[in-house]
């Protein structure tokens, strides 16, 4: 019997029924997940260089980031979730993927100077270059969101999502601690690789799609065999059914609070390490380099890629085992592998931990370390109302301990529980949402919690960057009066980038205090455990099951 056909009363398996597909299909989006990411957050490993090369203050720094969310604080994510609920993947995957990569293009041009070099000029077409970047950025983030729900729902879909946010993640750490490296004090060629790994996701999205086309048809045959109705179609009223949902409502301002405290906060950690703990830009001529074909680089990649396999494995392998002691085993195996990774690696990731930059991404590598795990164990046991207390929790002590302490070491304990709570939260809340709300409005209400997280992410973003302006008005003032001084002597920008490294490592430099920035974010720390107290005696009250196991 050829594969695909049936005997009388059995049921026709789809590609979602193969966990090989489905795992497949989860890496081959998740790239675009990664691009995306990297994009995000490439920009606070290069901060000194746009402040030195490109003349960009804080506050100007605060607007090129923040102003990448004013068309999802207006309600644009919105309507592209309900495009989505309307149009289904593949239209809207062409539309939004075809305008985050446009915005990103767009960015590079500008950087390149390929407008105008007009400094002010320059800068009006970052910003509107990451405008549109932001307008494709969030609605495509749902739209993979979206696609693991459809291939994974009633399988593997917390540990899913926590893998492809890993994946995302990865983006980040990679962005922020490789840019500099990538730039080698010349910002736009950094720029310009970062828009083209846009463009590849959103290639390898497209191809995506072919599979995609089959599901669908596949999806149809199986529903009819069981007599499954046709799904309610969604109504632009579910909008306001959502607006309604206490539970939805909870989870969403969980989710401005939660992030609002993250996102912004990663954008400024590079320069908060340089300037309060005495890390460095550039790694020191005598640190130990892993070299890959020749590419310092691609040595440092298969480092970060290597902690990314261990953060994969230490759930996933586990999980296919029958055998408790294979389990235990397996669990040991990797421990011991790990630890060797990282002694064969200690030279090295010491001397990142010294870097700003490097170091900084802890943040996002606490992620890919503890997501997958984190949605694993939400998946068999549940508890993800407890987990998002745990992780508001932690929050706080990190950003106390980033802003009020000065402990170097306190310092490192709190990046890496930042990263551990950016692990807890995400895993528990983003699968929670498909309990809350019917599949038909999912898209919908993903996209409504990115418009309200937007909110705050607009306002943090810019919020740090003006208070830090505020409270080192003579910082500022000096920066700029240095810059102005190398641009009289006629230096390039690459030469100015590289002479005030030079005094900065020299200590000739202004440093800037971030601890009232940063102290602010304790505070959204305190909402977030209100909110997911909150949640948990709502889900206790209407038995949403929030508590329970992803598939119970």
């Amino acid at each position: 019997m050829a594969e695909g056909t049936t005997m009388t009363g059995q049921i026709k398996s789809t590609l979602r029924d193969s966990a090989p597909m489905r795992w497949f299909i989860l890496v081959l989006i998740s790239i675009l997940m990664f691009a995306t990411y990297w994009f995000q957050d490439f920009f606070s490993g290069l901060k000194p260089l746009m402040e030195s090369q490109l003349g960009i203050t804080p506050s100007q720094f605060g607007t090129l980031i923040g102003l990448t969310t004013i068309a999802n604080i207006l309600g644009m994510v919105i309507v592209g979730g309900m495009i989505l609920d309307k149009w289904g993947i593949r239209l809207t995957a062409f539309v939004f993927g075809s305008v985050a990569t446009l915005g990103g293009v767009l960015v590079a041009l500008g950087a390149n100077d390929v407008f105008s070099s007009d400094p002010g000029t320059r800068l009006r077409i970052m910003i509107a270059g990451r405008i549109i970047f932001g307008v494709g950025l969030e609605t495509t983030c749902v739209l993979i969101t979206r696609t693991i729900v459809k291939w994974f729902k009633g399988y593997e879909l917390a540990l899913a999502m926590a893998i492809n946010m890993g994946i995302g993640r990865l983006g980040s750490a990679l962005g922020t601690a490789l840019s500099p490296d990538i730039a080698n004090f010349d910002a736009p060629r950094a720029v310009t690789f970062a828009a083209s790994l846009i463009a590849f996701g959103f290639i390898l999205y497209i191809i995506y799609l072919i599979f995609d086309v089959r599901i669908d048809k596949q999806m149809a045959e199986k529903d009819k065999e069981l007599g499954v109705e046709e799904e309610e179609e969604f109504q632009f009223s579910d909008l306001g059914k959502l607006l309604t949902n206490k539970s939805f409502l909870l989870i969403a301002f969980l989710c401005v609070a939660f992030y609002s405290a993250v996102f912004p906060f990663m954008q400024y950690a590079p320069d908060l390490l340089v300037n309060k703990f005495g890390f460095s830009y550039t790694l020191p001529a005598s640190a130990k380099q892993i070299s890959l074909f020749g590419s310092d680089i691609l040595g440092n990649l298969s480092i970060y890629l290597g902690l990314f396999v261990f953060g994969v494995c230490f759930p996933l392998i586990p999980s296919n085992l029958k055998e408790k002691t294979h389990k235990i085993a397996s669990l040991v195996i990797m421990g011991i592998l790990f630890v060797l990774f990282i002694w064969i690696f200690k030279d090295v990731l010491g001397a990142w931990l010294q870097n700003g930059p490097k170091a900084a991404a802890l943040i996002p590598m606490g992620t890919i370390m503890f997501t997958p795990i984190f949605g694993k164990l939400v998946d068999s046991k549940g508890k993800a109302a407890s987990i998002m207390i745990l992780g508001a929790v932690l929050l706080i002590f990190a950003h106390i301990t980033l802003s009020v302490l000065n402990s170097r070491a306190l310092g490192y304990l709190g990046l890496l529980s930042l990263g551990i709570a950016f692990s807890l939260v995400p895993a528990a809340m983003w699968p929670s949402v498909a309990k809350i709300v019917a599949e038909h409005r999912l898209g919908t209400a993903y996209a409504t919690m990115f418009t309200i997280q937007n909110w705050g992410l607009g306002a943090f973003f810019w919020g740090i960057g003006k208070v830090a302006d505020v409270t080192n008005p003579e910082v500022v003032q000096k920066m700029q009066s240095i810059r102005d001084g190398l641009i009289a002597e006629g230096l390039s920008n690459v030469e100015i980038g590289k002479r005030m490294e030079e005094l900065r490592v020299a200590g000739d430099l202004p440093i800037y205090d971030y601890t009232i920035p940063i102290l602010m974010l304790v505070g959204l720390g305190i909402i977030s455990i209100f909110l997911a107290f909150m949640l948990l005696k709502e889900s206790r009250a209407k038995d949403i099951g929030l508590e329970r196991p992803s598939n119970s």
